[in-house]
C-alpha cells in the first residue's frame, strides 16, 4: 500500500481496499480551493497504480458536497491582482485537467452528494463513474448568473446528461433537487438521507470488489475512448485491451476460477 500524502483540506480513510476522500472545509462550503484540489490531485497521483486500492469515494463533510469555485479567489486573484488574460487562461486549463484526472482515473470513482453541489462542484460530480445523491440535495450551474461561462464543466455535464439537458440547465441556471437529478440521469441513485447514502455506497462497492482491478481500468479506458476514436481505431484499441488482459495473470485467474467454480482471488 502506498503511503498517503498529508492533506490540509480533506480527510482520507482507507478501509477494506477502498479509499474515501472527505472534503473538510465546511466553513468554505467545501469550495474548490487550491488546497482542496491539490490534496485530491496528490492523493489520486499516489494511489493511481496501487492495485490494493480498488476504488475511491469523494464526499463532503459538514452536510455539503461542494459549492464550486473559490469566488473570493476569483475576485482577489483573477480580477483584483496582477494576473492577466494568459494567467486566467492557464488557471482554467488546470481546472479542466483536474476534472480530466477524475474522469479518466483507472479506478471506479463514487460521488456521494448531500446538501448541495453547485457550479464546479456539480461539474466534479459529473466526472465520477457512479453518482449517489440525497433527495433534497440542491444543484445548479450558476456561472452565467455571475457573468462567466461554466467552461471546464460543460464537457462533463454534457457527457453525463446529454447535450439538450446540459444546454437547458447551463443557459437558465436552473435549480433542481436530488430527486430531479436522478430523473434527468445526472444521478445514478437517490438516497433518502445521509445514512441511506452509505447503504447505497456499500452495495456499489460490493459490485466493484467482484471485478478485477486491471480489467476495470482497461474497461474505463475503452468506454472513454468511444467519444473520440473512429470505428476502425476503436476496434483496434478494444482488441489491444482485450488481448492484453486475456493473457495477463488477472485474465488467467479469472478464466480458471470460472472453470474451477470458485471465486477469483480479487473477489470479496
Amino acid at each position: 500500500m502506498s503511503n498517503l500524502p498529508n492533506t490540509k483540506a480533506c480527510n482520507v480513510q482507507l478501509e477494506d481496499e477502498w479509499l474515501t476522500i472527505s472534503f473538510n472545509q465546511p466553513e468554505k462550503r467545501n469550495a474548490l480551493t487550491e488546497e482542496l484540489t491539490t490534496d485530491i490531485k496528490n492523493i489520486f497521483d499516489t494511489v493511481r497504480d496501487d492495485l490494493s486500492v480498488r476504488g475511491v469515494t469523494l464526499r463532503g463533510e459538514g452536510g455539503i458536497f461542494c459549492a464550486g469555485g473559490d469566488l473570493k479567489m476569483f475576485k482577489t486573484g483573477f480580477q483584483g491582482g496582477e494576473q492577466g488574460l494568459k494567467d486566467v487562461h492557464h488557471a482554467s486549463e488546470m481546472t479542466g485537467l483536474f476534472f480530466d484526472m477524475i474522469n479518466s482515473y483507472p479506478k471506479p470513482v463514487i460521488m456521494l452528494a448531500e446538501g448541495a453541489a453547485m457550479a464546479g462542484g456539480l461539474g466534479m460530480l459529473c466526472a465520477g463513474d457512479i453518482v449517489v445523491v440525497t433527495e433534497d440535495c440542491k444543484f445548479a450551474l450558476t456561472e452565467t448568473t455571475l457573468g462567466i461561462p461554466p467552461a471546464q464543466i460543460a464537457p462533463f455535464v454534457s457527457q453525463r446528461i446529454g447535450l439538450a439537458k446540459a444546454r437547458r440547465i447551463m443557459l437558465t441556471a436552473a435549480r433542481f433537487t436530488g430527486k430531479e437529478a436522478h430523473e434527468m440521469g445526472l444521478a445514478d441513485f437517490v438516497a433518502k438521507d445521509a445514512d441511506d447514502l452509505k447503504v447505497i455506497e456499500t452495495d456499489i462497492k460490493k459490485g466493484v470488489l467482484k471485478c478485477a482491478p486491471g480489467a476495470n481500468a482497461v474497461t474505463k479506458e475503452i468506454v472513454l475512448a468511444t467519444r473520440h476514436l473512429t470505428r476502425k481505431e476503436m476496434v483496434e484499441f478494444a482488441a489491444k485491451g482485450f488481448a492484453e488482459r486475456m493473457l495477463s495473470d488477472e485474465g488467467k485467474e479469472g478464466i480458471s476460477s470460472f472453470i474451477e467454480k470458485r471465486k477469483p482471488k480479487w473477489s470479496k
